[in-house]
């Protein structure tokens, strides 16, 4: 009695009265981990195994969960649920959320782990290690992971378009790549297979030492042009799909129609900056270079206090867009505030770290555009279209 008289109190701000069963989930393509820890168990983790994809017998598990804790303390508990995010999406999350239980996806990156070289790897140690996670995150236990805001059915759908299009514009450069290497293979070079006289060009060509392309080579070219052309059409139809999603999507919210002002922003780059980003909300201006991975990483042990660069965690799609477009910032308004910051710091530098400068510039750009389509404020000495 006199030791427990002379325990500390926790902290206010932590909490200790968590009367729920928590429960991990270790998801795979042939079997899902359910690691649980109910009340009146004690410390021992309990594991069990459901077909990958057996939706009833998951929450039958979880039923069953339910009644044995009711069986051993005599009370009714709820169930908090973890996973970590990964090719499976969200729709285990919405699932268990319709079913009233409350649901957590966690990024993995968050989790502190070993930093043995070699350290255990089982999903019995992450699942464990998901529980735990979960229950100092419950409590109130600040960074402990990073639990992520899930986008809507709607969101997520809306992010497709630009993604469908970056996939199809990297298949096209494939097959482009692939017949300029073919002929470049028999000493021709100059062919275009985007222009529009491709076909013609194709029964015009001669190899390098004057004979007539080979039929086999020619019929192979031809079946690539197939697959180009058809590229070509499918990339047409998705940013008329794109640009009807961007008019439609000014009904609700005046960030589309306010980037597409901005000289320098095309469809393209206004579609991924706002779907990707500027759909979201944010509380501040580090939250949204965070999310875009371009917030600094510091590093301060004694006397050494620097950053070590951009995280890099975020939205790697919305970093690479950003970055793109801080070059040509530079070009379509080189009078603007941004612009000549950046270009008086390249001058101290002595025209060196341009590749760390455009990056930081890049970083204030989606600051610039988060106020500008968030609460009117123009961009310092920006050039709008509408001008």
């Amino acid at each position: 009695m006199q030791v427990a008289e002379h325990r500390p109190k926790a902290p206010s701000a932590i909490r200790v009265d968590l009367a729920a069963i928590f429960v991990s989930l270790e998801l795979s393509r042939s079997k899902w981990l359910v690691t649980s820890l109910s009340p009146g168990a004690g410390e021992r983790m309990s594991k069990f195994v459901v077909t990958g994809g057996d939706v009833p017998g998951l929450l039958a598990r979880f039923a069953e969960l339910k009644r044995k804790a009711k069986a051993r303390t005599g009370s009714s508990f709820r169930i908090v649920s973890i996973q970590e995010a990964g090719l499976d999406g969200f729709w285990i999350h919405r699932i268990l959320e319709r079913e009233g239980i409350e649901s957590y996806v966690v990024d993995p990156a968050s989790i502190a782990t070993s930093r043995r070289r070699r350290r255990a790897k089982t999903d019995k140690i992450d699942g464990e290690a998901l529980v735990r996670a979960l229950l100092a995150y419950k409590r109130g236990e600040p960074r402990v992971c990073a639990m992520l805001r899930v986008p809507t059915p709607e969101e997520e759908d809306r992010r497709r378009l630009v993604r469908e299009r970056k996939a199809l514009i990297n298949e096209r450069v494939r097959h482009v790549n692939r017949v300029k290497g073919l002929l470049f293979g028999q000493g021709v070079s100059g062919y275009q297979p985007l222009n529009r006289d491709r076909r013609k060009r194709l029964e015009e060509l001669v190899t390098g030492d004057g004979r007539p392309l080979p039929s086999a080579l020619k019929a192979q070219i031809s079946r690539e042009l197939d697959r180009i052309e058809l590229l070509i059409a499918q990339i047409k139809d998705v940013e008329q799909a794109r640009d009807a999603m961007m008019l439609a999507a000014r009904t609700s919210s005046p960030a589309p129609a306010l980037l597409l002002n901005l000289k320098g922003i095309g469809p393209q780059f206004a579609a991924v900056i706002w779907s990707e980003g500027l759909s979201r909300h944010f509380d501040n201006r580090r939250q949204v270079a965070a999310y875009a991975g371009l917030a600094p990483t510091p590093w301060q042990s004694g006397k050494v206090d620097r950053d070590q660069g951009v995280s890099k965690s975020g939205n790697p799609r919305l970093r690479t867009t950003l970055i793109q477009l801080a070059w040509l910032w530079l070009r379509h308004q080189p009078n603007s505030a941004l612009s000549v910051w950046f270009k008086e710091r390249v001058t101290q530098n002595g025209g060196r770290q341009k590749n760390a400068t455009i990056v930081a510039l890049a970083r204030k750009l989606l600051v610039a555009m988060w106020k500008y389509v968030n609460a009117g404020v123009v961009i310092e000495g920006a050039v709008l279209t509408a001008d």
